[in-house]
């Protein structure tokens, strides 16, 4: 398996900071931004402040709506009339293919 290293983030508590300060060590990091908790050196959650949260949910409720997936339009095509044959399946996409 393929492991990228994370990327530092910049305002960070690690476990035992955490452990050690409490609650106020997060209020003092959130003063400059979203806090990154580290568990073992690697990224285990981030802390928000309520106005950045609620900011984050304020933009994702004016978000577009996805588009149809590849799966949904496929499932809304109508059933074909007559079944076809592997041999006429290959030809028909043999011709679209020679260009």
């Amino acid at each position: 398996m393929n492991h990228r290293p994370e990327p530092e983030p910049a305002n960070v508590l690690t476990s035992a900071e955490l452990k050690r300060r409490g609650i106020a060590a997060i209020e003092l990091a959130l003063q400059h931004g979203p806090v990154h908790l580290l568990k073992r050196n690697h990224c285990a959650a981030v802390v928000l402040s309520e106005q950045h949260f609620r900011d984050l949910q304020r933009r994702a409720a004016q978000a577009p709506a996805p588009q149809q997936s590849a799966l949904e339009w496929l499932l809304l095509q109508p059933p074909a009339t007559q079944p076809r044959t592997k041999p006429a399946i290959d030809a028909e996409l043999a011709a679209e293919r020679a260009w």
